[in-house]
Order: C-alpha cells, then structure tokens, then sequence
C-alpha cells in the first residue's frame, strides 16, 4: 500500500518536474538492449513510460483516478528497459543542467515520499497498556514509545500538518493584530473568537478519536478554553466516520469464536446505526430469543491510536503550558507544567477505561441494579447480553426511544427531574457517575421512562465526598454561606495549603450567594443576565446605555477587587493589571475536582433540555427534592447534622447530645426550633421526588408511592432520621403544652390565684404584728406559716415559661396555620395534587394533605401498607412516651428551685422509666 501510495505521488510529480526543465536540441531513440539519454529528462521518461496503469474513460477528477490506480495498482512493464534507464542516470550528472534537473526531481520525489509517509496507516496492534480503568500508564508508555520514535515522530508532524492554518490564525490575530498593533484590548483575537471555535470543531474531529474525547472533555472546562470554545466543542458528538462494515464483521467473528454470524443473529444491519470515536453499533436479531439487540463493535486498533495521542499529548503539554503562560505574561513553574500533565493524565485514565467493554457491561448491570434497588423505576439503562460480552463486543437490548432533547412529548420536564435525581442519585448515593451526560445518551423510552446510555466511562466518589456534597447543598439550601468555605476545603475545591481563613477573607461568600440566589429563580443564562442588567440600572443608574453600564460595572468590580488586595496587605500601586494578579489568586484558592466537571457537564444539559420547554425552569430548584428524599432517609451523623440545620435546629443541639448533658448533670438550653416552613417544602420535595422517580404511570401510581414511603418514614419500626426528629419535637411540644396548661390551671387560674393569696395570707398577717410574730416558735412559724407561703412562688418557678417553651408553642402555631392554609387552598390542592401524580417537577411541588390521607383510606395497595406498618404506631407512641420522661428528666437537671440531690433524683428516675419503655421496642 505504502509503494502504491509512493509510486502514484512520485509519477504525478515527475509530470510537474518535467515543466521546469528545458526542453534539449534533439534527441535520440532507444531501444530494449541499449538506451541512448542525450538528457536527464528522457531518462525520467524512460522511468514513466516503465510505469503502466489504466485509468477508465469515466473518471472525471483526480480523485477518482487516484482511487482506480489504487485498485488497479501499478507494475512494471519492462523491467529491463527500467534497470537500462537507471544504470545510464549518473552519466547525466557531469553536466550543469544535468544536476539542476536532478536536484528539481529529487525535492519533487522526496516531498511525495514524505507525504506518502506521513499519510501512510499506522500498526496499532501492539499497546503499551491493556484496556481497563486503571491500566492506563505513562511510564509504560514511554518505555514503548522510546523504542518507535518515528511513529511519534509522524503523528506529531501529522498533527502540526492539520494545525498549521489554525494556529497560524490564531498567531496572526495575537501577535499581529494586538501586540505588534499595540491593541491591548486583543479585539481582533476576540472578534475572530466565534469563527475560531468553528474551525475547533471542525479541527478536532479531523485529528481523530482522541481529540473528539478530548474536546468534548474541554467543552465543560470554561476554566481553561474561553466560553465560546466550549460552548462550540459540545456540539462533538462521536459523529466519525465508521470504518468497513466487512472489517467489524471479522472482529465480531473472531471475539464470538465463530464462522458465520447466523449462528448468533437471525438479522444483522448491514451498515452501522451510529458510529462513535470507540466504536460503532448494528442492531440485530438474536437467534435463539428473538430479541432486538445493539451489538457495539470496537474500532480495531483503537487502543494503540489513543494511547500514541495521548503520549503526544504528554511531550507537547508543557510547551502548550509555557506558551499559555508566556501569552498572559506569566511565569512558568514546575507546578504549573505538573498540573497540566496530571490532567491529560486524568483524561487518558477515562479514555482508556473506555475501551474495556467489560468494565462497560459491568457499569451497565450495577447501575440497573443500584436504580432498581433504590426504586427509582423511572430510569434504566439498556440490558446486557452477558453470554455476548467480550474484549472488543458488547451486545444490549435494543432500547426504543428518542433523544431526550429532540422528543416533544409533554413528560419531558418530568424526565429532566429524573435525570438530575439519577445523576444526585450517583453522586451522593451509589458513588459511580456516568462521565458522558451528552444528549445522545439520554432517551426517552416509549414507555415513558429516561434510559442513560454509554457506560464505558465513569468516576468514583469516596464516600466521605458525598456528605460533604450534601452538607454543601444544605447550606446552599438554608443560605448558610458563612459555612461555604469550610464546605470547599472538604469538597477538594481548594488546595490543601489553603487555609480556612484566607478563604474567608476571599469574598467567596458574597459570589457564592449571588451566583445561587440568581440560580434560583431560574431561566438560565438569558433571564439571568437580564436580572442583573436589571440589577445593575438600580445601582449604578437606569439612565445608563449598556455599554456604560458595562463600564461601571467594571469599574466597581476593579475598586472591589483593590480593596480585596489591599485587604490582604498587597501595595495595590505596585500591582499592574489588578485582574490579573485576581485571577492569579483565585487559582491559587481554586481547583475544580474532575467530579465537579461532569456533573456540571450533565446539569448544563439537562437545563439546556428544560429551557427549551419552559424558559423559567430553574434547575436549582430540581436538586431539592433528591435531597429531601435523601435526608429524610439516611440515618449517618453527617446526614442527620445536614437535615437539622436545613429544617432549623443546629447541630450543637441534637437531642441526643442534650440527653448525654442531662445524665452528666449538666444543663444545656437550646436556641433554636424547628421551621415549619422548611419541613413542609421538604415534605412536599419528597412526595415530588418519590412520585418523579418511582414510576411512569400517570394515574396515581406515583401518589400511592409517595404515600407508601411516607408513611414507612414515620411507621417504621426501625425508625428514621425524619422520624427521629418529630419524635424529639413531639417531646418538647408535649413537655412545653403540658406546662402550659400547668401553669394556666396552678398559677394563672383565678382558683389558683386565690389559693396563692391564701398560702401568702398568714406570713403577711405575721409580718404585719410583732405580737403575733413572738408568740409562734421559729420551727413552728418555719413550718406552718413560711413554707407554705413559698409554694405558690415555687410552683411559679417550676412552671415558668421559657424562652425556649415560647418557641416550641410558637413552632405549633405557625405548623397549624401552614396545614391550615392548605387545607383551605382547595383550588391549589386540586392542581398541585394533579402535579403530583404526574410524577413532574417543574415547579416547586406543594400538595396537600387531604387527597394523600383519601389515597391511603381508598387504595388498597396503600391501605394494606399501612396496616403491615400499624404495629410501628405503638412504637411510635413509645418512642414519644419516652421522649416525655427524657424532656422531663432534662428538666429537673434545669431547674433553678430544686435541691441539687432532688434534681439528680427526679433525673434518674425520669430517665429509667424512658429506658423501660424504649426496652420494649427492641
């Protein structure tokens, strides 16, 4: 193929070379046996007329006649006439023109043997690495690259070829048009930005495979690539082209060990359904079930072209990071090339994951399971053929659907929450995320359920990530900012030489509650830049044209960002360019973990799905549900501090603590109280969450599931974090009505009153005459005059209403007008109730109480649920009874009246009758 190629190349340019040599004064003619050459020219003659080929009457371009050349190939006709012309070649030499014509072929052949070269196939049977997840290695790699360096050698030539118009572009606007031009501003570079994205795209899938995976990496990196690139590089979708259908079809042999594919499938495409940068998919017929199948077929060679792009990648990184630095007028450190290597070594590790699918089938079955473990019935991904998984072949079921982004039906929204529960679900939950969230890999199925595609490539989060993922979200949630810098250090976002206090002082809070509060309500980036237009005219003027606003937004944020400097003891006079030595900083605080990314990656989708049907969509909003489902559930320490500081109570002050407190003798008063407000959103986000995910069916299904794990919430006899809490709120609701109505029956009643003034009576006559006071003994004046007149104030004391009792009552009246407002609401009953059967999120979900208790009286599915759970009622009651004896227990350790022993006494005892009735739950 490679002398094919050659001989093709070296033909064509003998024809052009023979144009710029002169033609000679005469010529002579030659013969089989002896050839006469008065010139270097007709030797080359000689050497063309040699070379025979057919080009048919229909070609009509030089492509098509290369093309026939190719098929027909080419030979030598008179290999006697061809070795006469060689041997007469260096008698030509003795001349001028000789030598001049000589040296014009020679650039002309060595420049077609180097292309030829260049384009020629590579081998890629043999890889320094197996496929797998943590196979991927790049001291192996230079080891077995060390020994092909013109392997490496052409696939950087080849790659600075492809390059070459773009990067001279790109030069020419830097170089030319801003620094020689003195445009400090670079309005050239940023002008051409949108049509050098295009040709990015259009770039990157001509490199190959590695560089498609590649940019579709960088489409989510708006850290390192300007917007407009990423934004432009999500559109790569794996749309290669697919190679022949006869190779994939001997690979399929040769993996499934067998000679003729009918053997296996009753029908098999003839062409590929889809072809991606990995491989390319047929549907077919499996003989023996009759199932529709996708049999995914590995590009051959695939592997070996991945791991040579990626070593590249690796020796050009730190040129790209000098030049990157060089251009912004920074300083190169071993850090910064380190950095940069470690993320194409973070790429290359996903890459090559990729091309194992084993490990994809595998991914595939444990998500399945891990959904269905979970009930969340709503979503799936397609069933492997295990009998029919190999190195390089994997075969699912066949999925009916459409993509998510291109389907029109009116439970997209829905679909949208189930896919952000899915992906919250893999994040916090199982700990393996899905890394290719592209559009092409969700669909709706035709039964209404969301199908997650491509599993070759995935992450693991460590547990201890996701509760701080979680404690994030909460305090997200509760506009805690103040505890959002101690969330970055735990989540990675920070480096670990960064201290708390330095970020503190960033300002991080004061972006963070902007960015979220802006998120909130929805309509992506176009309401949100309208809102902060809107913004901006209330603050620095509605007089003001755009470009003037833009200019005093900027001069505002330049002062903020002095100030930020000059706070940190920077001589802010000495700095040149303040953003930049800010944007110097904020990489020095900041470091995005590769999670964050495709979880970024897969929300901006989504959103961008649900935007387009309901341009408020809020995607913010769309992550509260799974989080109340995941809080009322999970029964960690970390978890249950997150679900109490989002529901109000802080952490310092769990009852347990508080409990612990009180057998030690030592009083604690608690400051906060529970939010009505909050815990019925989170109830409500639950029902939407548990409706959304558990089923497809609209008539009620989703409701009944709702109701159902509602109700094991609170029923259980196991108990749970929600369950948990009420029980604690019930005790001191209880604790804090029962001594209210003590105090209003033994100290505000009018009998009470009376009954006092009585028990006061007599110290009071006593007082007023020293006659009397003199006549009654000490001990007995002690015991029948002044004890009983204290008992009415000692009664007053142990019943006095606390700070903490005003809240606890104040708690309950607001909980009752919240339901009683509902219950009132029947018009935003009867809707939001439909919303909820529905199973869609695409407003905050508020149903009511009223159809959920009709469900579970009219369901018998529920009804039954309910009553398998009654038992779980009296445990409730005792787990209520026994908070009463705790509360009371810590009440006598408060109390400013009481003797020390009798408090320690009413304690023990208090908290011995709570462990007789929590013994009966066990």
């Amino acid at each position: 193929m490679i002398f094919k190629s050659t001989a093709v190349a070296a033909f064509l340019l003998i024809g052009q070379a023979n144009a710029f040599i002169p033609p000679t004064s005469s010529s002579r003619r030659t013969t089989a046996s002896s050839i006469q050459l008065n010139s270097f020219a007709d030797a080359l003659n000689e050497v063309t007329k040699s070379l025979t080929y057919n080009i048919p009457a229909s070609s009509s371009s030089i492509e098509s006649i290369l093309s026939d050349i190719s098929k027909d190939g080419i030979h030598l006709s008179t290999p006697t006439e061809l070795q006469s012309a060689i041997d007469s070649l260096p008698s030509l030499l003795t001349t001028p023109e000789g030598i001049f014509q000589a040296a014009a072929i020679a650039l002309f052949t060595s420049g077609s043997l180097f292309l030829s070269w260049l384009n020629s196939p590579d081998d890629y049977s043999q890889t320094p690495y197996e496929p797998g997840p943590n196979t991927y290695d790049p001291k192996a790699a230079e080891e077995f690259y060390a020994k092909r360096p013109f392997m490496v050698l052409k696939r950087i030539l080849r790659l600075a070829s492809l390059t070459a118009v773009f990067n001279t572009g790109l030069l020419f606007d830097w170089l030319i048009l801003g620094k020689l031009l003195r445009d400090e501003e670079y309005t050239a570079l940023r002008r051409n930005e949108p049509q050098r994205a295009k040709e990015a795209l259009v770039l990157c899938q001509q490199l190959g495979p590695t560089f498609i995976k590649l940019g579709q990496a960088l489409s989510i990196r708006t850290d390192l690539l300007p917007e407009i690139y990423a934004l432009e590089l999500r559109a790569l979708q794996d749309a290669v082209p697919p190679f022949d259908s006869t190779e994939a079809r001997e690979v399929l042999k040769r993996e499934l060990g067998v000679r003729d594919l009918n053997r296996l499938f009753e029908t098999l495409s003839e062409e590929p359904v889809a072809s991606a940068s990995i491989g390319q998919v047929y549907r077919g017929t499996l003989r023996d079930s009759q199932k529709d199948v996708a049999v995914k077929v590995q590009r051959p060679g695939i592997l070996g072209e991945i791991a040579l792009d990626l070593y590249v990648l690796r020796l050009l990184t730190p040129i790209q990071t000098k030049l990157q630095n060089a251009v912004n007028r920074q300083k190169t450190t071993q850090e910064d090339i380190d950095t940069a290597v470690s993320l194409v070594d973070e790429w290359g590790r996903g890459f090559v994951a990729e091309t194992d699918y084993r490990l994809e089938a595998r991914n595939t079955v444990q998500f399945e399971e891990a959904m269905r473990m979970r009930k969340l019935d709503a979503v799936c991904a397609p069933a492997v053929v295990e009998d029919l998984v190999r190195d390089k072949v994997l075969v699912t079921e066949w999925v009916e659907g459409t993509r998510l982004d291109r389907d029109a039906s009116d439970d997209v929204p829905r679909l949208c929450g189930v896919a952000i529960n899915a992906y919250l679900t893999m994040l916090l939950d199982t700990g393996v995320l899905h890394c290719d969230p592209h559009p092409g890999n969700l669909l709706r199925t035709t039964d209404g359920k969301l199908c997650i595609l491509d599993w070759g490539m995935t992450l693991a989060v460590p547990n201890d990530l996701q509760y701080a993922l979680l404690e994030f979200i909460a305090h997200i949630n509760t506009e805690d900012y103040d505890s959002i810098p101690q969330d970055f250090i735990n989540l990675g976002f920070s480096p670990a030489d960064v201290s708390l206090e330095r970020l503190q002082s960033s300002g991080i809070t004061e972006g963070l509650s902007f960015a979220f509060r802006q998120l909130s309500q929805g309509g992506g980036p176009a309401k949100i830049q309208e809102r902060v237009k809107e913004e901006f005219k209330e603050r620095y003027g509605s007089e003001l044209s755009d470009a003037e606003l833009r200019d005093a937004a900027r001069a505002d944020m330049l002062e903020r960002m002095e100030a930020q400097l000059a706070s940190e003891g920077v001589d802010v006079k000495g700095v040149t360019n303040v953003m930049e030595e800010m944007s110097r900083r904020n990489r020095e605080l900041f470091a995005l973990p590769p999670y964050v990314l495709y979880v970024a990656r897969a929300f901006s989708t989504l959103e961008g799905i649900g935007l387009s049907i309901d341009e408020n969509y809020a995607i913010v909003q769309e992550c509260y549900p799974y989080l109340s489902g995941r809080l009322f559930t999970d029964r960690s320490p970390r978890a249950k501090a997150a679900l109490r500081a989002m529901l109000g109570l802080s952490e310092s002050e769990m009852y347990s603590e508080g409990l612990a407190a009180v057998k030690e003798g030592v009083g604690a008063a608690p400051r906060n109280s529970l939010s009505p407000k909050k815990l019925l959103e989170m109830t409500d986000n639950f029902a939407s969450y548990t409706a959304a995910t558990a089923t497809v069916d609209r008539d009620g299904a989703g409701r009944t599931a709702a109701a159902q794990e509602f109700a094991k919430l609170l029923l259980d006899k196991e108990g749970s974090t929600l369950q948990d809490i009420l029980v604690e709120e019930l005790a001191k609701f209880g604790d804090a009505t029962t001594r209210s109505l003590l105090r209003q029956a033994f100290v505000e009643s009018a009998v009470a009153k009376t009954i006092a003034s009585s028990l006061r009576a007599p110290k009071y006559a006593v007082e007023q005459s020293e006659q009397l006071a003199a006549l009654l003994p000490a001990e007995v004046k002690k015991a029948i005059i002044d004890q009983p007149a204290l008992l009415p104030q000692l009664v007053e004391e142990l019943l006095h209403a606390t700070s903490e009792d005003e809240r606890i009552l104040t708690t309950a009246d607001e909980l009752r007008e919240v339901i009683g407002a509902r219950l009132d609401n029947a018009s935003l009953r009867s809707a939001l109730a439909q919303n909820l059967s529905d199973g869609a999120s695409i407003i905050p979900s508020t149903p009511d109480i009223t159809p959920a208790l009709r469900q579970i009286v009219s369901d018998t599915e529920t009804r039954d649920f309910v009553l398998e759970l009654l038992p779980g009622v009296s445990t409730l009651g005792r787990k209520v009874g026994a908070g009463l004896f705790r509360r009371a227990a810590y009440r006598a350790m408060n109390s400013p009246v009481l003797p020390e022993d009798a408090r320690k006494q009413l304690s023990d005892v208090n908290n011995r009758l709570a462990d007789v009735i929590e013994s009966r739950n066990s």
